[in-house]
């Protein structure tokens, strides 16, 4: 898809593949190398990044819309957390985390306004590792009243394709 753009305003982005937090100025001269699972990926100054969706209007691209309403109660509502979550697409194949079978286990402090996740990745050495973490974070603080997000990565048990939705089977081409 290779297309030169401008940025139109100051752009949040994660290297790939560490997924440390950048910004991209305003007025910027950036490639779009990739666009999948509604994330773009792009290289700026030689360094390739990822772009969030929800921040494409920044790169003249139509922005996804993750929006969730605050009840007043100052709580975080959990099913928003799985919510942001089922809109993190694997880097490869746009397929949710969710629907992969990659988020193990969603712990919610409601004292101290944490999310803690656990989940995998569909093999060990996958270089996107701390990029997913990094998109994970990204989406979850955006469920009101989230004020920190841990994500822990873990392999037991180590992912397999029985753990995907029968959805994700199907898109995946996984089912005869």
């Amino acid at each position: 898809m290779q297309k030169m753009v401008v940025t139109q305003r100051e752009c949040p982005a994660r290297r790939v593949p560490s997924g440390e937090p950048t910004t991209i100025p305003e007025g910027q001269f950036i490639s779009i190398n990739q666009a999948l699972g509604g994330n773009y990926t792009v290289t700026f100054q030689g360094n390739m990044l990822r772009i969030d969706g929800t921040d494409a209007d920044a790169i003249g691209q139509e922005p996804e819309v993750l929006s969730f309403s605050d009840d007043g109660s100052g709580q975080i509502v959990e099913d928003q957390v799985w919510q942001a979550l089922d809109s993190v697409y694997d880097p490869e194949i746009p397929i949710s985390l969710v629907s992969l079978g990659l988020v193990y286990n969603v712990t919610v402090d409601q004292a101290e306004k944490q999310v803690a996740i656990q989940m995998t990745l569909t093999a060990p050495g996958c270089g996107m590792g701390p990029v997913l973490v990094s998109d994970v974070k990204y989406r979850v603080t955006k469920v009101p009243n989230v004020a920190d997000v841990h994500v822990e990565l873990v392999f037991d048990p180590p992912w397999s394709r029985e753990m995907m939705s029968e959805e994700a089977q199907l898109e995946a081409g996984l089912f005869f």
